[in-house]
């Protein structure tokens, strides 16, 4: 649930996450994927809470109609109780609440999953998957995002944090990290970049702007094209394509699906930095980007 400018907005926002929600599941060998839903916002609005739970009903409805080929679960713009609002038209719905039976927010396994993204990512360019006295700025503060703080602060990494959103700066003082505006926070002299945004945010004119060895995060779509996954090779900066750090919240899903079990949840998650491993390794060998490595592995996993 977003707000776009206009209906082709959405729809072009809709398809790119449809694309990458395909080549997330199938990077992570999940039966999953290839169908996003969005409800469109206007511009600027702030729905009322009866016009809110009459869009999540129908976004149910919908959902209903496919007679399962689409699941839903919450994502940007949604929690555990919206899912549960929608389940009252569908039973296609994943993500609700521990006590409803679900597994509760994905965002805490996608949190889980980015963190070790950014060892494997740290094993590769130092040497080493010990993020003790790294130093990392995470862009976007949300649910994801926040937690990500969290966990990379007990890890021992020297944070800035930045957000749109200037009460934000609470969570900053609790985690004793400095604020950085997030305008700036690309050209921040860091070891990792660590987006978790929304997406379009690497492009010709910001790539150049980089400061960091390593960007990797929770945001969708981090590239505005496929093409700008050769400008950071080309800069020597090691991209981890996001539709592979983010999975966690999917891989949950789909165990939630299986019959929950949060400790093969939890397992599957850790999983994403061998899967990263596996790219980079890959990537390495053909001389390809991460980006092009993880298209590969997911167009072979896509073939009948």
């Amino acid at each position: 649930m977003w707000a776009y400018e206009d209906s082709p907005a959405a729809l072009r926002d809709a398809l790119r996450l449809s694309r990458a929600m395909t080549f997330k599941a199938a990077v992570a060998d999940l039966a999953l994927g290839g169908g996003k839903g969005v409800i469109m916002l206007p511009p600027f609005a702030r729905l009322p809470s009866e016009r809110r739970h009459a869009a999540l009903l129908d976004f149910a409805d919908t959902v209903e109609e496919l007679q399962g080929r689409y699941i839903t679960a919450e994502d940007v713009g949604t929690s555990s109780r919206d899912m549960a609002v929608i389940a009252q038209r569908t039973r296609h719905v994943a993500g609700l609440a521990r006590g409803r039976g679900g597994s509760g927010d994905p965002s805490t396994f996608t949190a889980l999953g980015v963190e070790y993204a950014l060892r494997a990512c740290c094993e590769r360019v130092f040497s080493s998957a010990s993020l003790k006295g790294r130093s990392a700025c995470v862009l976007g503060l949300g649910h994801v995002g926040s937690r990500v703080a969290r966990r990379l602060a007990r890890a021992g990494v020297k944070l800035l944090l930045g957000d749109v959103d200037e009460a934000k700066r609470a969570l900053a003082a609790r985690l004793r990290a400095r604020w950085i505006s997030p305008d700036r926070a690309l050209e921040a002299e860091v070891d990792m970049l660590v987006p978790c945004a929304l997406g379009g945010i690497l492009n010709e004119e910001t790539v150049p702007q980089l400061r960091a060895a390593i960007v990797a995060g929770a945001a969708n779509n981090q590239l505005a094209t496929d093409e700008v996954a050769g400008l950071l090779a080309a800069r020597g900066i090691l991209w981890a394509p996001d539709f592979v750090v983010n999975a966690g919240g999917l891989i949950n899903i789909a165990e939630e699906l299986a019959g929950y079990d949060p400790v093969a949840a939890r397992r599957r998650t850790r999983g994403i930095a061998d899967t990263l491993r596996q790219i980079f390794d890959e990537a390495a060998a053909s001389g390809a980007t991460p980006l092009a490595a993880a298209m590969d592995i997911a167009r072979r996993r896509l073939s009948p």
